[in-house]
């Protein structure tokens, strides 16, 4: 009885030992495999969604273009001679474009919106400081000196947008 277990034992361990490994390897095969289709799906997606991440940076420089207060003012006439109204109209304008534009930020990074933000708020700063000196009477003066004055300086939408093409570049 004894010697018949011990034949028995002797011919299932090789049964034994193909059964591990061709677990063994079927495992292995099958983590390939999924990891295969991972990758597939990865990148498949990446090539779908690149054209939707440069359409938003292309949004987002159309944008920052807009809200140029350069271009702003020469786009966004006064309607009256009052300089607050003026710069009501003139943030307006600039709060409005960014809300058209607010969904863009799932598709560029944090930093980049970040960016984005900071121009927004330097800008209407800007507009609320010009507003703010005492040589401005009419909403005239007001158009005007902000045009002279970013003359001088760099508007902050240009740093913006130097900051998405080098994001661009980064991704192309």
């Amino acid at each position: 009885m004894s010697q018949d277990l011990i034949n028995l034992g002797f011919n299932l361990l090789p049964a034994i030992v193909v059964g591990l490994l061709a677990y063994y390897f079927f495992n292995q095969f099958t983590k390939e495999q999924e990891g295969r289709r991972r990758f597939l799906l990865h990148k498949d997606n990446q090539a779908n969604a690149l054209p939707q991440r440069l359409q938003a940076y292309e949004r987002l420089t159309l944008f920052l273009e807009r809200i140029s207060p350069a271009k702003l003012v020469t786009r966004v006439k006064p309607y009256n001679e009052n300089p607050a109204d003026y710069e009501a109209l003139l943030l307006r304008t600039i709060e409005e474009e960014f809300s058209h534009n607010l969904a863009q930020q799932i598709y560029v990074t944090q930093e980049c919106w970040n960016v984005i933000r900071t121009s927004k708020s330097a800008t209407a700063a800007i507009i609320r400081k010009t507003n703010m000196s005492s040589k401005i009477a009419t909403s005239d003066q007001l158009q005007e000196t902000l045009l002279r004055d970013l003359m001088d300086t760099p508007a902050p939408s240009e740093v913006g947008l130097e900051y998405i093409k080098k994001e661009v570049r980064d991704i192309i």
